[in-house]
């Protein structure tokens, strides 16, 4: 009898006990192919020596100092590291445990920032639809995923929620690509307007849509649009990138695809590739600025930030993604993965889109392609398509609820930059005979 509290009561799980470069180990000796990399967090893999000897290195010389009394050379290394590659005027490191501290310390700061700033009436967060940014409360509240929120509802600040960029269901079919991305970041203005300019503080998205929608990247000058609305209004852009960034879709910051830079990033998952428990906020000069010169004291905190061999974890991390060039080898594996998923299901008749970036894809599945009608909710498909997935020894990422948290199935991918085109080729062969299984 287990004492642990899962996160399903009634699954009964395999003990893994072992990682081998792209592959799990459960306590039978079987290998499963970690196709999501749990949740897009395993990007070097599970044996990476590097980043191993780091945390043994780090344990032997400093487990732990509290940041309200010191800064440690691991925490200092890792920011300067981040900010010579981030974009835009990004400039300060705010060391956490993951993407939920991420999102409510952005949350926060975009808060204190507008108070420093003598505008204390910003009180309003804009989010979209069907996204997600945390399970804490404020990123819960920011999140547009309706299932996830539904039980917790009367916790949640009040945030507003405007349209995805979701091009596959929701553009119109008259509208040109560039046209649909412009009317649904329209949408910002529409809200801003509603609220009062002076209202409203932030507005957060993620660049690629994770979990919630399976791997959805903007249309073409989207983001721009967005970055021109926010900068007219003295709105924060808050860009979430746990999920998507530190190489996933084949850029270091994803943000870079869209050609522009935020006034607040969140990034976690990839930054320690899941061999310790570490997030960041990064934020502008003038944000940062503001508070120094203001009050001079980040009204927030957790004993764990820029916990030292979480921050050495993530040195090493960045290294081997800079130094073996692995930002260009997501390209090249993401370039052949897109191939093969198209090659592999792009004419199945319950695949209605495939889509993504770099070594981050999903598949969205429906009961009729010609109408993009999904399947019944009744039939729990993603659920059964991650167990017969997992009975063929991959482990990927079914979601349901993808239309509106209630409709809709997907499955997301994200491999380890790692994974060599062999090893690609035989998850996709997993996952086809799942689907066999399942449809």
């Amino acid at each position: 009898m287990s004492h642990i509290f899962p996160r399903h009561c009634h699954t009964d799980m395999p003990t893994a006990v072992g990682g081998d470069g792209c592959f799990l180990i459960d306590a039978s000796g079987k290998r499963y192919f970690d196709g999501s990399g749990g949740a897009a967090v395993s990007c070097l893999g599970h044996s990476n020596e590097r980043v191993i000897a780091a945390i043994k290195d780090q344990a032997e010389t400093l487990a732990y100092a509290h940041t309200g009394f010191f800064t440690t050379a691991p925490a200092e290394e890792l920011a300067d590291l981040l900010i010579a590659h981030a974009p835009g005027d990004l400039d300060r490191v705010y060391l956490v445990s993951g993407g939920s501290e991420a999102v409510e310390a952005a949350l926060k700061l975009a808060r204190q920032f507008h108070i420093e700033n003598g505008e204390p009436s910003r009180k309003h967060v804009i989010a979209r639809r069907q996204s997600y940014h945390g399970n804490t409360l404020g990123a819960l509240a920011a999140s547009g995923n309706a299932w996830r929120r539904q039980q917790f509802s009367p916790l949640l600040i009040d945030v507003s929620h405007i349209a995805p960029c979701y091009e596959y269901a929701e553009r119109a079919a008259d509208e040109t690509l560039f046209d649909y991305g412009q009317r649904v970041a329209n949408e910002l203005e529409e809200e801003i307007q509603r609220l009062g300019p002076e209202n409203v503080m932030a507005f957060i998205a993620e660049p690629v849509v994770g979990a919630t929608l399976g791997a959805v990247p903007p249309v073409d000058g989207y983001f721009k649009r967005i970055r021109e609305i926010c900068d007219a209004h003295g709105v924060l852009l808050i860009l979430d990138e746990v999920m998507c960034g530190m190489g996933r879709t084949g850029h270091l910051f994803a943000c870079d695809a869209e050609g522009i830079a935020p006034d607040i990033l969140c990034i976690a998952k990839g930054l320690g590739a899941g061999y310790q428990p570490i997030g960041a906020m990064l934020c502008t000069s003038h944000i940062y600025d503001a508070v120094a010169k203001g009050t001079g004291f980040f009204q927030h905190g957790h004993t764990y930030l820029g916990h030292p061999i979480a921050a050495a974890v993530g040195c090493a991390v960045l290294k081997e993604i800079l130094e073996n060039d692995l930002v260009a080898q997501v390209r090249s594996r993401g370039a052949f993965l897109g191939t093969q998923l198209h090659h592999t299901f792009g004419q199945h008749p319950n695949v209605g889109d495939i889509r993504g970036r770099g070594l981050f894809w999903g598949i969205e599945l429906v009961e009729n392609r010609d109408s993009k009608t999904p399947f019944d909710p009744s039939r729990g498909i993603a659920g059964k398509i991650k167990k017969a997935a997992f009975a063929e020894r991959l482990a990927c990422y079914p979601m349901p609820g993808t239309r509106d948290g209630r409709i809709g199935d997907h499955i997301m991918l994200a491999p380890p930059f790692v994974a060599s085109e062999a090893e690609l080729r035989g998850a996709l062969e997993s996952l086809e005979r799942a689907l066999i299984m399942t449809l």
